[in-house]
């Protein structure tokens, strides 16, 4: 078992950045690959950026590409998301998953541990 715990969100406005943590427990951190998730309210939870076990190539949606910036520091079992140039339309929740594995995935249902979610709200 992993879990998982975000934090770092916010109420922010359009053009400004924010950091999100997740901190991992219960396994090897750098065993898992990491990801983070984002879902609005009636919509799917959809993919935003993932990252390999020792934090070499990361994906990116093409939404979030250029502006968000996901990495990890196993020694002390985080991931983060760097969140630039924010806009309304990044608001959302934000969730932390992890998986096992060697392969980087977009896909929700191949990620094992899930964390609780973060609010980022972006307003104009």
């Amino acid at each position: 078992q992993v879990q998982l715990a975000e934090s770092g969100g916010g109420l922010v406005q359009a053009g400004d950045s924010l950091r999100l943590s997740c901190v991992a427990a219960g396994q090897t951190f750098s065993n898992y690959i990491m990801a983070w998730f984002r879902q609005v309210p009636g919509k799917e939870r959809d993919f935003v950026a993932a990252v390999n076990r020792n934090g070499a190539g990361p994906i990116y949606a093409d939404s979030v590409k250029g502006r968000f910036t996901i990495s990890r520091d196993n020694a002390k079992n985080t991931v983060y998301l760097q969140m630039n140039s924010l806009k309304l339309e990044d608001t959302a929740v934000y969730y932390c998953a992890a998986r096992s594995g060697r392969v980087l995935s977009p896909r929700r249902s191949e990620y094992e541990y899930w964390g609780q979610g973060t609010q980022v709200t972006v307003s104009s």
